[in-house]
């Protein structure tokens, strides 16, 4: 089994940036902990520095923004998520021999992380957008070196983008809620600011649109982007409410998770009264009752292509047109869908 730096972080109870600095053999971290972390790293057989990866000198470094703006969604319960996108992005790293950086930040002054950005000179960055709006993405224009944007698309910005395609995504959910005989099915959205959010509920009601079913208000449920707020949010919503779809797609999967809790809590059972599929595949999922239908993100693919379109554009071209990839997603079938055409 290939041994990724998530593995590390979880065996040293350290976060991926600590694992980052001390693999990089970089300052900020204490003599102990960075001999905790290369111990156990030995131990896994991970490719440390000095092995076949250093053997020459570095082409240079990229810094990868870790950044949580609001901290609704960039927090602890997507850590394994993120953790997925950083070792595409370390593995292509090492492949063409380039040190990177992971790099936290948890603000909403955009302008502060711009700067220290810009004072780090990297040769290049790979930010994650995804709490961040329109306006923050473009305070990174002529920060002086090549930036890819992930977790995030804005089709109208001139950046280099690479994301899940949410509206394909979307359209594989709903296009297996319909062939399980669905008609009635209603989305669970969060006015939480995230765009791939906003992509989904376009894709959702265009769907929907496709199969020329209807979108109704009353079975629109807006509720907090995190665990416990959308479990109180969901409950309110449902003790107001006389009618249900018979099936619910939800925004992401921790919410679907606050959202099951409140479900089960009125009496209605999964998927015997309410189907329900999510969308990341987040490892809880597997283990829900029932386990969730959920959209799978290619995560650690997206890490990969965005460190090859910079690598790219670092060693070829920096001036090649910005290109925006949309990666397909896959939906993971589990036992949260009741098949209505066979009663």
């Amino acid at each position: 089994m290939k041994i990724r730096i998530k593995d590390i972080a979880a065996r040293a109870n350290v976060s991926l940036a600590t694992v980052s600095l001390v693999l990089n053999n970089k300052p900020g971290v204490r003599e102990s902990t960075r001999e905790k972390i290369l111990e156990i790293a030995r131990e896994l057989n991970y490719e440390l520095p000095g092995n076949s990866y250093n053997r020459t000198t570095p082409k240079g470094t990229v810094r990868f923004l870790k950044i949580a703006k609001h901290g609704h969604t960039v927090n602890r319960d997507h850590d394994v998520f993120i953790a997925d996108y950083i070792d595409g992005l370390a593995e292509k790293a090492r492949e063409s021999s380039y040190n990177l950086e992971i790099i936290p930040f948890n603000t909403e002054e955009i302008s502060e992380v711009v700067n220290i950005a810009r004072d780090s000179q990297s040769d290049g960055l790979i930010v994650l957008a995804t709490e961040l709006e329109y306006e923050d993405i473009r305070a990174f224009e002529g920060i002086g070196c090549p930036v890819i944007i992930i977790d995030s698309y804005f089709g109208f910005l001139r950046f280099d983008f690479v994301d899940m395609d949410n509206a394909e995504s979307v359209f594989q959910v709903v296009t297996n809620l319909v062939e399980n005989g669905h008609r009635e099915i209603g989305f669970i959205r969060s006015p939480t600011s995230v765009q791939n959010f906003r992509l989904r509920e376009i894709g959702f009601e265009n769907a929907l649109k496709y199969y020329g079913i209807p979108l109704k208000d009353q079975y629109i449920y807006s509720v907090d982007s995190t665990f416990e707020g959308s479990y109180h949010d969901m409950l309110a919503l449902l003790k107001k409410r006389l009618e249900t779809p018979t099936a619910l797609f939800s925004t992401n999967d921790i919410i679907a998770y606050g959202c099951i809790r409140a479900i089960k809590e009125i009496g209605l059972r999964i998927p015997q009264d309410i189907s329900i599929i999510g969308f990341d595949d987040l490892p809880m999922s597997a283990m829900m009752d029932p386990p969730l239908t959920t959209m799978q993100v290619n995560k650690k693919r997206i890490g990969v292509s965005a460190m090859q379109l910079l690598i790219t554009k670092l060693e070829t071209d920096s001036k090649m047109p910005p290109m925006k990839i949309l990666i397909d997603g896959d939906l993971i079938v589990r036992k949260s869908v009741k098949n209505l055409n066979t009663g």
